[in-house]
């Protein structure tokens, strides 16, 4: 056999067994899940196993649409981070996603059920509320007057006597 036609031969054999691998690897990829309580760094690190994988059978995934797959397997107590990152339009590769997630789970074990809430610089200039001269408070006008939803409720207990049926604004023995 000349040189050609024997690539062309291992061609025919090899590329069906790399196309089937490539299937498996886009669906497991695809499919994976994190499941609640498990650490993130583990779940990270192998579905970028899958995407280095993917990419040496070339099919390469950019860098967003990996980053997007990543998130999108994250469980629900994830969701606040992943709100977060998307709002910020944040750019991180792979790795840095990975330390962000673990700074992220880290927090939320600490803090327990607290979200986390990432603050970024806000780009444009905020209003300056003008405080008055005068002894009280200022009451917005228009659409930022807030309105009463109710009345004020009887069920409350006095903080002085500890008795049902009024407050300690209207307990006659603290009047």
């Amino acid at each position: 056999m000349v040189a050609y036609e024997m690539i062309q031969n291992l061609k025919e054999i090899y590329e069906g067994h790399a196309r089937q691998e490539r299937d498996e690897t886009s669906k497991a990829l695809f499919q994976c899940k994190m499941s609640e309580g498990s650490p993130v760094g583990a779940h990270v690190i192998k579905m970028m196993g899958y995407i280095q994988a993917l990419e040496k059978l070339g099919f390469p995934l950019n860098n967003e649409l990996a980053i997007d797959v990543v998130l999108q397997s994250l469980p629900d107590n994830f969701n606040q981070f992943v709100l977060n990152f998307n709002m910020n339009e944040i750019n991180k590769t792979l790795p840095q996603l990975l330390g962000m997630l673990r700074t992220a789970e880290g927090n939320m074990k600490k803090g327990g059920s607290k979200s986390n809430l990432m603050v970024c610089e806000a780009k444009g200039k905020g209003k300056k509320v003008a405080k008055s001269k005068g002894i009280g408070k200022i009451k917005p006008k228009g659409k930022n007057a807030l309105k009463s939803k109710g009345g004020i409720s009887k069920e409350g207990k006095c903080f002085h006597c500890d008795k049902p049926g009024h407050w300690k604004r209207n307990c006659p023995i603290y009047l």
